[in-house]
């Protein structure tokens, strides 16, 4: 019995690293259904992104109010969670508060009240976010896309951050032996009175419980990252790195359309010649995407990394005039839409059977696809180097070269610009008629 809670102890951490590493390996399978992209030139330039970016949180304070508060949260949240090691080997050891013993008590004791400090501003921060999603009227927050799963989720990480940042503090407050030394204590002793009344053995098992409640709820923390818009705490990394350093505006040509091109250009080539013996003829490349998987991998990261702030939206002209369009809800249905394709491969032993549904039309439409103006500002905008567009003017590609489904207006113009060499409805003859008249 003596050994009892170690090994409970035991389990539970097991249980919990082992689920989110196979939630993990989901994750990075799913991301990998995606098209190959090399994204590893500049290494220099990527690094510093990464560093500038998701470490440094450089584009959250564009914004300063909710920039400032998100790096309360994400300092104090990082910083605090280093004493998540003292607890592992306190629970793996049966030991009590290991590190005083190894770094003095005058060092502990400034860690520690150091985490009390920024545990007391990430409570304070929290509620404050809490106010501004629930409270508030930022139209960021009210879009259709926000409602139901998404509103909760977003909750939900907030109250587990309350819950876990309260915890700490009670159970250093009722930890009798550290409030006696009177280190590392600046929060907790205005705590520690509330529990006056309270025995000794009382205090030990509010410490107790407090302190095994503060760990498995990191543990159900880790894990629900992966249900969660909460996954950009691991993913901005990835995300900033592998993000397009292109300048904005410019957009990748299609291999396949080179190569229609080539073939157009060479008096020589055959278009219609037969695959060379022993081989079969590829079928052709689909141009644009219609689903999550004609998508490249840093197009299904991007939709993972999505955090939903709505930072996107609430810069798009698009929406802003009221139409359709809402950069986040492109990301959101693509994760989304992913995350169906994930469970149907899960379901038929590890390859993707047609569901009969697409990314198109089942969940994005094209009218939010062309409200679109390629301004590029959900991508400037974005605090972690999100890229919406790509993925519209890849759908967008596949209306146009497979279905021939653009808008009368634009397919006016196409048919224009291939007879008159210009947008206008007018011969090439005619350009210079207005310097004629009077």
């Amino acid at each position: 019995m003596q050994y009892l809670p170690n090994i409970l102890f035991a389990i539970a951490l097991i249980a919990g690293i082992s689920f989110f590493v196979m939630n993990i390996r989901k994750l990075f399978r799913n991301i990998n259904l995606g098209k190959a992209i090399d994204r590893t030139d500049n290494k220099a330039a990527r690094w510093k992104n990464m560093i500038k970016i998701a470490l440094g949180q450089s584009k959250m304070v564009s914004r300063p109010f909710s920039g400032f508060l998100h790096i309360i949260v994400y300092v104090g949240f990082v910083i605090i969670n280093i004493e998540v090691l003292e607890i592992i080997i306190d629970g793996l050891l049966g030991t009590h508060r290991v590190f005083q013993g190894f770094i003095g008590d005058a060092f502990y004791g400034f860690l520690i009240g150091t985490f009390e400090i920024l545990a007391a501003l990430v409570f304070a921060a929290v509620i404050i976010f809490w106010t501004r999603r629930n409270v508030s009227n930022i139209k960021r927050f009210l879009s259709s896309e926000m409602k139901g799963w998404p509103k909760t989720d977003g909750n939900m990480i907030l109250y587990f951050e309350m819950v876990l940042m309260t915890l700490f503090l009670v159970m250093n407050a009722t930890d009798t032996t550290f409030q006696q030394a009177g280190i590392g204590n600046p929060i907790s002793q205005f705590i520690a009175p509330l529990f006056d009344g309270f025995s000794l053995e009382a205090m030990h098992i509010v410490e107790r419980t407090a302190w095994w409640i503060h760990i498995l709820g990191i543990l159900v923390f880790l894990n629900y990252l992966y249900y969660s818009k909460h996954l950009h705490i691991l993913l901005a990394f990835p995300n900033t790195f592998f993000a397009n350093l292109k300048p904005k505006g410019q957009f990748t040509n299609l291999e396949s359309v080179t190569t229609e091109v080539k073939l157009m250009m060479d008096p020589d080539a055959d278009p219609y010649a037969a695959p060379a013996e022993g081989t079969e003829a590829e079928a052709p490349e689909k141009f644009g995407a219609s689903d999550v998987l004609d998508l490249n991998k840093v197009q299904l990261l991007n939709a993972y990394t999505c955090t939903e702030c709505g930072r996107c939206t609430s810069a798009c002209p698009a929406n802003l005039t009221g139409k359709k369009l809402s950069p986040r809800k492109i990301m959101m249905d693509t994760r989304d839409r992913l995350e169906e394709v994930g469970r149907n491969i899960d379901a038929n032993g590890g390859t993707f059977k047609d569901d009969g549904k697409q990314l198109l039309n089942d969940y994005i439409l094209p009218e939010e696809l062309w409200a679109c103006t390629s301004c590029n500002a959900c991508v400037e905008e974005c605090p972690v180097n999100i890229d919406p567009l790509s993925i519209i003017m890849d759908m967008r590609r596949y209306l146009v070269m497979e279905e021939s489904a653009a808008p009368q207006e634009l397919n006016s113009m196409m048919t224009n610009i291939e007879n008159n060499g210009a947008p206008w409805q007018y011969n090439q003859q005619d350009r210079l008629n207005w310097a004629k008249e009077d």
